[in-house]
Parts: structure tokens; sequence; C-alpha cells
């Protein structure tokens, strides 16, 4: 099983590079990196995690200059995001930066996506919160279009693009109706969000990773009704603790790559929990 790490990077943290080194050195799979422009101040939208909100969401670092830097130093490690808040770029912008890092990195990049949970956060982007899954599935196509091989104009519900010549190019070739890097959809299981999956990704990113045993065939047979291939099907646990226990479990599961959770902390905190989950790295 792969292990990958996601972390909180930010002005306080040990830096992308050290990190990034630390981990492909260490023989971890990737560096996944979550995203947040701004926290307001005056905000009703409760923490999901319950309780305060940690002050790392209000310090991120932008993932995509972290995750070139991350590229620039290392050869094999994964890059990722967990989430890229869709909703909140200019897809014609985002579709190019999606491409420009995972040509420089030869094709390393994978495109978490997610909807969001802070209400705030989204409204100062423009974004109508009722409205914000249809928008990132419209926002989709559109980057889709511009990763197509052949200049396609697209004409969607929130935006379009005109037929362009658009370069560079995500690396990885199409598959079935996915167009770019691979791409995994954040979110709680539901009819919906496995409908988005099996419209436009490789597979699922569930945080936590909790409650896969009853959600796994839900997601399965949505995939299959889509008429995509059973055995193409990606699904990731994210900002997991890992132990042997659950590492087993997803292991009997089929999973094969987890995304494990470290901490905001500076370079020597970060090392003694790299060195422990070292043991679970084959």
């Amino acid at each position: 099983m792969r292990i990958a790490v996601t972390i909180f990077l930010t002005d306080e943290t040990i830096t992308p590079t050290r990190l990034a080194r630390e981990l492909e050195d260490r023989g971890f799979a990737g560096l996944y990196l979550p995203e947040h422009t701004h926290i307001p101040v005056e905000r009703t939208t409760p923490y999901p995690a319950g309780g305060e909100l940690p002050p790392e969401y209000g310090r991120t670092l932008d993932p995509f200059v972290a995750l070139g830097q991350a590229a620039a130093v290392t050869e094999r490690l994964g890059l990722g995001t967990g989430i890229t808040l869709v909703a909140q770029h200019d897809p014609i912008d985002l579709a190019k930066q999606v491409a420009t890092l995972d040509h420089l990195s030869g094709g390393r990049f994978t495109l978490g996506l997610g909807f969001g949970w802070n209400v705030e956060e989204a409204a100062d982007h423009g974004v109508r919160w009722s409205t914000r899954r249809e928008l990132v599935r419209d926002r989709m196509a559109l980057m889709r279009a511009l990763w197509s091989e052949e200049p396609v104009a697209y004409d969607g519900e929130f935006g379009g693009v005109r037929a362009s010549h658009a370069y560079p190019k995500p690396v990885q070739k199409p598959r079935g109706p996915v167009v770019g890097p691979r791409t995994l959809v954040g979110g709680a299981a539901g009819p919906k969000l496995f409908s988005h999956i099996s419209e436009y990704a490789d597979g699922w990113l569930p945080i936590g990773g909790r409650g896969l045993g009853e959600a796994l065939p839900v997601l399965r047979a949505a995939w299959a009704d889509a008429g995509r291939d059973p055995q193409a099907l990606q699904v990731v646990p994210y900002a997991v603790h890992p132990t042997p226990g659950k590492l087993a479990h997803y292991a009997d599961l089929g999973i094969e790559e987890v995304v494990a959770q470290l901490p905001p902390a500076g370079e020597r905190e970060l090392l003694e929990v790299l060195d422990q989950y070292g043991a679970f790295v084959g």
C-alpha cells in the first residue's frame, strides 16, 4: 500500500522543499496540500470537526505555489491537492495552473477537488452556496475542454470558453470520460457525490476513511451504472491517522493508497512523526 501525507503548510511550519525532500528520501508516495484563500473573521459557518477553527486554516500556503517548489526538488514524489476549492477559482486560470504543474512535474500531479464547507469564504469569491456543486461540475467540464488534445469550445450554465489553443496539456491521456490529471473528488458519501465522481473523476477522496465498508458498494454501483471500468475506480482515504489495523482494513477493501495526516508543525516535530509513519512505508 502506498502511504502519502497531507499537511497544512503555513508560514510557521516546515518548508515545502524541506518536507518534500524528506518524504521522497523516506519512500513516501506523495504530498497532498489543502487550500483556503482566507478565513473571514465574521464567520457563522461551524468548523466541521467541532470546536474552534485551528489557526492554520487562516495561514495556509497556496497549494500550487508550494507544490511547484516541491516538484522542483523531487523526482518521484506524487503531488496533489486535498482539496482544491474549484468553485473559488477562475476555471481558465485553474486549468492553466493544473496543466503547468502536471507538465513540469512529469505527470505527478493529482487534482483532489471538493466543494468546500466555509460559506463566508466562498461568498467572498462570489459563490452561491446552493449551486456550488453544479458550479464545480460546470467548471470541470470547461477545464476538460481546455485540456483536450484538439481545440474544443464549451458553453455551460455558469460559463464557457471558445475553442482555444491551450498548452501545456496534462501528461495523462484521456481515460473514459476523464480528461486531465488524475482527479479525485472529496466529500461525504451520497448519491450526488457518487454521480459526480462517476461522471468526471478517477475516484473518491473520503476524509477520514470512516464507513467505507458500507459506502464502497454504493459507489461501485453508481460507477458501473455510468459505464465506467470497475478496475479503474480509485478510492484514497484522506487525512487518516494510520494504525496497522486501519491499514489492514483498507487493504481488505482493495484500497492501494492512503493519505496520512501530519501536524502543522516545525521541522523537528514533523521529522519525528515521519519516523513513526515510516513503519507503514513498504
